[in-house]
């Protein structure tokens, strides 16, 4: 019993449990048995929902608005993730990127020093440890076994967008990189003198292709939305229940009033005074 009691104290999982069971029992719980003790259990329930899930809104907008919301829900980060590597770009499958080789889409300084990781991450061949197996899925386009033996030459971007929600824009268009790549040529230099600068390698050791990347926007703020649509549901409700029990408790208070008042007394009627003309 002692081994086992031991073994779920360090848990990770159980402590996270023990944790939020904790924070709920202590910090709810606490302000409930004191409103309950005052105002009574079913009043005190409702008062405590109410103002909780006021508070949830409350901290959910936060969440939304933080530039960067360290201790919120999360979703996924942006990021950029390879789909293709062809050795000819009219043959690729995303139509988008067909011919986009050109001035007119070459990738800004930002967009290119972001895309460079995920290629590099698509072309190298990744290495299962005790730790972290791979699959072969994971290394369906590696061509290369170091950074250093390929080389990227060109980046271009096609897509994209910052939509404006009072326009009637709640989509982003979807976004597209390419990647023009070549294996490196093994370059002797004297000793002594800076290394040369990388070269293509050319012959029949030549190896180019062009590596396609989609930016993946993420789901960074679809958490806390989420979470403030349903705490303001929660909290009107909430609000609601507590104007129907006011409404109720008037009603009685009145119809109280007026049993205890007794029959009203009403004046006799003078049928005199109908037929006077």
């Amino acid at each position: 019993m002692t081994s086992i009691l031991a073994a779920l104290t360090w848990y990770p999982t159980i402590i996270g449990v023990l944790v939020v069971v904790a924070a709920v029992v202590l910090f709810i719980g606490s302000v409930y048995l004191l409103l309950g003790t005052n105002l009574g259990a079913r009043l005190g329930f409702l008062v405590t929902f109410t103002s909780f899930m006021g508070f949830m809104m409350i901290l959910s907008l936060l969440w939304l608005t933080t530039a960067s919301p360290t201790e919120s829900p999360k979703g996924r980060v942006a990021s950029w993730t390879a789909i293709e590597n062809v050795t000819d770009l009219s043959k690729a499958k995303t139509e988008a990127v067909r011919g986009i080789n050109d001035k007119q889409h070459k990738a800004s300084a930002t967009d290119t020093s972001n895309v460079a990781a995920a290629v590099d991450a698509a072309l190298i061949t990744k290495v299962s440890t005790p730790t972290i197996t791979y699959t072969p899925n994971d290394n369906r386009f590696a061509k290369f076994n170091a950074i250093t033996d390929f080389m990227a030459l060109q980046t271009w971007t096609v897509g994209g967008s910052s939509p404006q929600f009072w326009k009637g824009e709640f989509n982003h268009v979807t976004k597209y990189a390419v990647v023009e790549y070549c294996k490196t040529a093994t370059v002797e230099q004297t000793f002594g003198l800076p290394p040369l600068p990388p070269q293509c390698a050319s012959g029949a050791d030549a190896q180019r292709g062009f590596v396609v990347v989609k930016y993946d926007y993420g789901t960074m703020r679809l958490p806390p939305f989420i979470v403030l649509v349903i705490t303001t549901i929660l909290f009107g409700l909430g609000l609601l229940m507590l104007h129907w029990r006011e409404k109720d408790e008037y009603e009685a208070a009145e119809a109280a009033k007026r049993a205890a008042a007794g029959p009203v007394a009403v004046r006799d009627r003078d049928d005199s005074e109908l037929t006077k003309v």
